[in-house]
């Protein structure tokens, strides 16, 4: 578990591999009834920590302005971190799923005691939050969305992160990482 500051307040991160119960975790979560609250991400569609805090960054400020656009905090991060306006498919695409075993838990002014209990909650094991790059699923990430010939016969070619809305040029990769790509738009989604 890493501790980040985030807009005046902490946001803990802990990766997990080998996730048994995503299943269970999954049906607590959409019950309602999961203690405390955590945001499961899908942690090989993330290449570093850098635009998780972005997306937990947008996620606090709309909080402290009463503006969540999902109903808590935790599942606002899932929401902004994917590239998609819509929630049910943001959280779909970007959160865990029944099989999901590699996962990404995010809890924001966590205590030592909630911490301890999420890690009770999940049956894997923790590793390191730097493995998040070694382990990221690069050919997932970068599934070519579109490959559009336009009037003109240039050639334009869309890589997308998980078949999101994320569409990098393949010029953009070249002189930037994913990871830059995707905060960008998390930053920018709401002016576009």
């Amino acid at each position: 578990m890493k501790t980040f500051e985030v807009a005046g307040t902490t946001l803990a991160l802990a990766l997990f591999v080998d996730v048994t119960n995503s299943k269970q975790l999954l049906d607590l979560m959409q019950a309602g009834t999961l203690e405390p609250e955590v945001a499961f991400l899908n942690a090989s569609l993330i290449p570093d920590v850098f635009p998780v805090l972005a997306a937990a960054y947008k996620a606090y400020i709309s909080k402290s302005r009463d503006s969540l656009t999902t109903r808590t905090l935790h599942s606002e991060l899932v929401y902004n971190y994917s590239g998609s306006k819509h929630i049910s498919e943001s959280l779909k695409r970007c959160g865990i799923s029944d099989s999901t075993n590699y996962i990404l838990v995010a809890r924001f002014d966590a205590s030592v005691d909630e911490m301890t209990a999420i890690k009770g909650l999940i049956k894997g094991s923790e590793i390191n939050l730097e493995e998040l790059e070694r382990r990221a699923d690069q050919a997932h990430i970068q599934k070519v969305r579109s490959l559009s010939l336009s009037l003109s016969l240039s050639l334009s070619l869309y890589v997308c992160v998980d078949a999101r809305h994320y569409k990098i040029s393949a010029p953009e990769l070249g002189i930037s990482s994913i990871s830059d790509a995707i905060t960008c738009r998390i930053a920018a989604r709401d002016a576009l």
